[in-house]
């Protein structure tokens, strides 16, 4: 139906929409959506070949401005630049450098390469999944692809809170489905071995402690004497390590790292690479390589704050465990002196024989041999922390208590770390069978 014309010697009010045919032989519409930071009338311009079309395009734009989702005035930005501001002054600033790393990894390896150059009005979910599938085609993990996808998913959240787009298409996309990994607590005869074995070993302790206590790998390693009170039986955990990646400080990351540049596929019988599969070969524009930069920093052992304020607790040391710091605390003097100038007082509970704190990737080294030592089936280390939750819950520790003990801010954690033990299944059926046959 053609649109009604105004009677001769009137106009439109202000700020109305207005359609017009060009000299350029297409159709324009202007519609005002708002003020500017400026002050001016935001008016938004569409042009398309046929009246129709720009009538509907029109109509969409006072549409979006009536329901309040309206984009920024200007241009778009591309995902690419959007990521890139995202990254490096709104995430980073506000996480933790682990978080921080995985994210970078995660928006310049997959997301800027793959779909860096659409513009954020124009994402479409599609254009996501089909990276994830080119992901899952190139060898990688649905783990790792749904990681890229929560990756995005958060920084178009911000997008969206910013005007930047009225609607975040990652939360449309259908991330690569993960399979759980099921998660068996050791049972009270697996946790007996490997205490028993504990006390042979150097640093022993250390994983007595998160068996009984669940600490974190990261607690355990950034202990220090200071807040262990071994005559009340108390610890804190205030403070946590970890291991940094280092970050180029030069102005050419790839040249830097081109003597480490791996060029080649390992052999078949490679014995260089003591973790299987092998690390492939570099890509052409890689900037890896970071450790080697002489300027290099950010990396390193860092003691940082645990991540959220329920991880700030006190945490009460069993008697039997109480004994075994003790001991160890006297081993380590023995060690200092022997020592002498060579040793590096950090005051650490776990530390190298020159007093240096432990390598989180050493610390896994000493589990895995503590595990075949004792006989027990492989697993994680975490997987200590999922039974000290769980034999928390089989002794009939309040949710409340648990939470404060592990270091929780969400009671739902409860049911990803607590798991009925099967010595517990059995001693159920026994008792719904001494219930129900008790004649017999």
């Amino acid at each position: 139906m053609p649109r009604r014309k105004r009677p001769e010697g009137t106009r439109a009010p202000n700020g109305a929409s207005s359609i017009y045919y060009g000299s350029d032989g297409k159709w324009h519409g202007r519609v005002t959506m708002g003020v500017r930071d400026d002050g001016k009338p935001d008016r938004r311009h569409v042009k398309r070949s046929t009246e129709k079309e720009v009538i509907d395009a029109v109509r969409d734009l006072e549409r979006q401005r009536d329901t309040g989702q309206v984009r920024k005035p200007g241009r778009a930005w591309t995902l690419e630049k959007w990521l890139t501001h995202w990254l490096d002054n709104i995430a980073t600033p506000s996480i933790t450098p682990n978080a921080a790393s995985a994210y970078r990894y995660a928006v310049h390896k997959w997301l800027i390469p793959g779909v860096g150059a659409h513009r954020l009005d124009r994402l479409q979910p599609e254009h996501l999944e089909k990276l994830y599938a080119r992901m899952q085609a190139e060898g990688k993990s649905a783990g790792y692809a749904h990681q890229v996808h929560r990756t995005v998913r958060t920084a178009l959240n911000v997008a969206v809170a910013r005007k930047h787009i009225t609607s975040n298409p990652a939360a449309l996309a259908k991330a690569p489905r993960v399979e759980e990994q099921e998660v068996i607590p050791f049972t009270g005869e697996e946790a007996r071995r490997i205490l028993n074995h504990c006390v042979k070993r150097r640093n022993g302790v250390r994983f007595a402690m998160a068996l009984a206590l669940g600490l974190r790998k990261g607690e355990a390693l950034g202990l220090k004497w200071s807040r262990i009170d071994l005559d009340s039986g108390i610890l804190r955990t205030p403070r946590q390590l970890q291991r940094h990646k280092w970050q180029h400080g030069c102005a050419d990351p790839h040249e830097c790292g081109s003597a480490r540049h791996k060029t080649k596929p390992c052999k078949k019988d490679c014995t260089q690479h003591r973790r299987k599969p092998c690390p492939p070969p570099c890509p052409p524009s890689c900037t890896a390589h970071a450790s080697t930069c002489p300027q290099r920093h950010g990396g390193g052992l860092r003691e940082v704050d645990v991540k959220s304020r329920a991880g700030r607790r006190a945490v009460g040391i069993p008697a039997p465990l109480v004994k075994l710091l003790r001991e160890h605390k006297t081993s380590q003097d023995a060690e200092r002196e022997l020592a002498g100038s060579e040793w590096h007082e950090g005051g650490w509970v776990f530390a190298q024989p020159n007093g240096k704190p432990i390598d989180p990737r050493r610390d896994h080294d000493e589990w895995k041999e503590l595990l075949r030592e004792a006989g027990v089936r492989d697993a994680r280390l975490h997987d200590a922390r999922h039974t000290a939750a769980t034999m928390l819950m089989v002794l009939g520790v309040p949710p409340r208590a648990v939470m404060e003990v592990m270091g929780w801010s969400q009671v739902s954690m409860t049911a990803r770390y607590q798991h009925v033990p099967a010595e517990l299944v059995a001693s159920i059926a026994q008792q719904v069978g001494g219930h129900l046959w008790a004649g017999d």
